[in-house]
């Protein structure tokens, strides 16, 4: 692990020990350092600013009532948060009615240039390991991850059989863990 990533993992398992004691400032570093992660993941996902903002605000809440939750030996709190915020957003689509209409709203974020760096490396070892993907690959992972659609409905809408779409997502996942760990 690089010492940058080992340093911000550290530092990450501080900030939740802190919120563990009631610390504020703690809750508040952590919501800086990860609400736009948070926020683009759920946006991505629902289409729908207002949604995508209320799924920010229960992940945090979430952190800040059970801290315990977060378990740094399973992975980053990037990762974890970025899948807690698919997780959520998948079931607020699952939750709304058909009837419900929502207008697709553009919102200005100011970028913090640092983590932007490290998140357009990040997207850019991301795109080559999906240029390198099967097409039935990369559009399995597709479906999952940025359309919220279940490895069932995934494989509904294509036709294969659920047992292929689910090892071709855990497969394009193993080689994403591979490049980004790289």
């Amino acid at each position: 692990m690089p010492s940058t990533d080992h340093n911000a993992a550290a530092s990450d398992l501080a900030l939740v020990t802190a919120i563990r004691s009631g610390d504020q400032a703690a809750m508040a570093a952590l919501y800086d350092r990860y609400s736009s992660i948070v926020y683009s993941v759920a946006l991505r996902v629902l289409q729908d600013t207002g949604g995508a903002e209320d799924v920010l605000q229960d992940i945090f809440m979430q952190l800040w009532r059970n801290p315990g939750a977060f378990d740094a030996s399973r992975g980053n709190m990037a990762a974890w948060l970025a899948v807690i915020a698919r997780n959520r957003a998948i079931d607020a689509i699952r939750r709304r009615r058909p009837e419900e209409d929502f207008e697709n709203v553009v919102v200005s974020v100011e970028p913090d240039l640092a983590s932007e760096a490290d998140r357009s490396r990040a997207m850019g070892k991301v795109r080559d390991a999906f240029e390198t993907m099967s097409a039935p690959q990369r559009s399995a992972l597709e479906m999952a991850y940025f359309e919220g659609l279940t490895h069932a409905e995934i494989a509904e809408k294509t036709g294969e059989p659920l047992g292929t779409i689910k090892t071709r997502i855990r497969t394009g996942l193993m080689s994403l863990r591979k490049v980004l760990a790289a």
